[in-house]
């Protein structure tokens, strides 16, 4: 007689803990997998994401919602493990620094202190941030990054990269399956309406025709990754070979000043709004911009969803969230 976790293997059946599963980018993970036929656990703690997430998936007996803090050890018996908890705008994570450094390193010490236990296989959720205000353009996964380890930033930037560090040593000391991905700016629905996000900011004060806040003179530049590229990356890098540990980037290198952003915004919304520029914020990059050189060579994948019909479906979005 089998167990339910050789069952589950036998038919290609995982069960999937997410953490973080009801923010933006974890929602749109327990979706994917969930279309796939795996069991999914999320947990989250809801600083940042929100049942209205995941609420459409509360009726699919596979799916299954706890409240939990990462900084806090979880005991569950699961096959992988998707770490995205972290608050990861900087009006979020700025909030409560302190915090965020520990949910970024408590939480990868807890989540991999359970993929050791349960033999799981572990995705990181790291980010282009461990780049810091980069000085080699575009970044390639080589690039040790130049990040200000005492800034405004720090609590998230050396967070992420504390995290990357613990799951290497956990890979080398303990045997441990891991795959350390490095996303870059991810866009689309179910952002959150006050993360401070460029894409979302935009979107939202170009729809209520409020001037539209650029910080420095715009020239600064970003490229966005809609959150169904991302997520399909996601799945694909965790079904990679077990030594395949990456760090790898995952984003659109398609480059677009903050300039340009706000005019294609306003573009699409037929809005009144104007811009206004104010001060930059401290270390505030001055371009980010992936290689993703590797990501094509290990998993084939590149994006799909170029900008305009991308922010097209983030408008709508955000357009019938404020509608209400």
């Amino acid at each position: 007689m089998t167990s339910q976790k050789e069952d589950r293997a036998m038919h290609s059946v995982r069960r999937v803990l997410v953490t973080g599963g009801a923010g933006f980018l974890g929602s749109h993970l327990c979706e994917r997998l969930l279309d796939k036929g795996h069991d999914v656990l999320c947990i989250d703690n809801y600083f940042t994401g929100t049942k209205r997430n995941i609420q459409h998936l509360l009726d699919d007996s596979r799916f299954e919602l706890m409240r939990h803090d990462v900084t806090f050890p979880l005991y569950v018996e699961v096959d992988e493990i998707y770490n995205l908890a972290c608050p990861a705008s900087p009006i979020h994570y700025q909030f409560d620094p302190v915090q965020t450094t520990k949910t970024s390193v408590h939480g990868a010490i807890n989540m991999l202190g359970l993929a050791k236990r349960v033999k799981a296989k572990l995705y990181q959720a790291s980010t282009s941030e461990v780049y810091g205000d980069p000085a080699v353009h575009p970044q390639q996964e080589a690039y040790w990054g130049n990040v200000n380890p005492i800034g405004v930033r720090s609590c998230y930037d050396e967070g992420k990269r504390c995290a990357e560090t613990l799951c290497f040593d956990y890979q080398r000391q303990h045997g441990l399956r891991i795959k350390v991905a490095r996303i870059f700016n991810t866009y689309g629905p179910r952002m959150h309406i006050n993360d401070g996000r460029v894409v979302s900011n935009f979107v939202v004060q170009a729809l209520r025709h409020v001037p539209i806040t650029i910080y420095g003179d715009g020239s600064q530049t970003r490229s966005f990754c809609y959150v169904d590229d991302q997520v399909a990356a996601m799945d694909l890098f965790m079904q990679t070979k077990d030594d395949v540990t990456g760090p790898v980037n995952i984003g659109n290198p398609n480059e677009f000043t903050i300039s340009e952003l706000a005019s294609r915004v306003i573009e699409l919304t037929n809005s009144r709004s104007k811009i206004n520029y104010v001060a930059l914020p401290e270390d505030d990059p001055r371009q980010r911009c992936p290689d993703i050189s590797l990501a094509k060579e290990l998993m084939g994948w590149e994006p799909k969803v170029e900008l305009g019909p991308g922010l097209v479906k983030t408008i709508e979005y955000f357009d019938k969230l404020l509608r209400g």
